[in-house]
């Protein structure tokens, strides 16, 4: 029987900490592996965004620490769950599809930002929602942690 796997993407913001621990709880409740991945990249987008003037060996250590930081929370609050992280060099969208390739589930959380179009989800959850071979849960950020339930999900597959 296959372990239940879910991936969530990590960039150190207050979005992305409230998807991993929705992630962290869904893993709990079914029991599986939790895969947290955090994308870097010298040029162009990037999920952990350091500051300027940094090599990329900076740049992996910066999201590193930003993944550590995440991860510290998480295992504190959910000790049970099997938990794998990675700092991954790319393009964080593809990064984070590639990861998810056989999962049965991707987190992510969306930060909203982007012209009219982005309106509901990120360009990196839109991206994921598009390409991604498994289903896709995008925290919004109006979400509501003190239920234990999101206020709304956008799911696609």
């Amino acid at each position: 029987m296959d372990i239940y796997r879910v991936v969530v993407g990590v960039d150190g913001s207050a979005e992305s900490i409230r998807a991993l621990r929705w992630a962290a709880r869904e893993v709990a409740a079914r029991g599986g592996a939790l895969s947290v991945v955090a994308a870097w990249n010298w040029d162009g987008p990037s999920l952990a965004k350091p500051p300027l003037g940094v090599n990329p060996g900076q740049v992996r250590a910066h999201t590193e620490g930003l993944l550590a930081a995440a991860l510290d929370g998480v295992r504190e609050a959910v000790p049970t769950v099997s938990v794998t992280a990675e700092a991954i060099q790319g393009y964080a969208p593809s990064v984070l599809v590639a990861a998810a390739k056989d999962a049965d589930l991707l987190v992510l959380g969306s930060h909203g930002y982007g012209r009219l179009h982005h309106a509901v989800l990120g360009s990196v959850s839109e991206y994921c929602v598009r390409h991604a071979t498994c289903p896709v849960v995008v925290i919004p950020t109006t979400m509501v942690e003190t239920s234990g339930k999101p206020a709304g999900l956008a799911t696609a597959g």
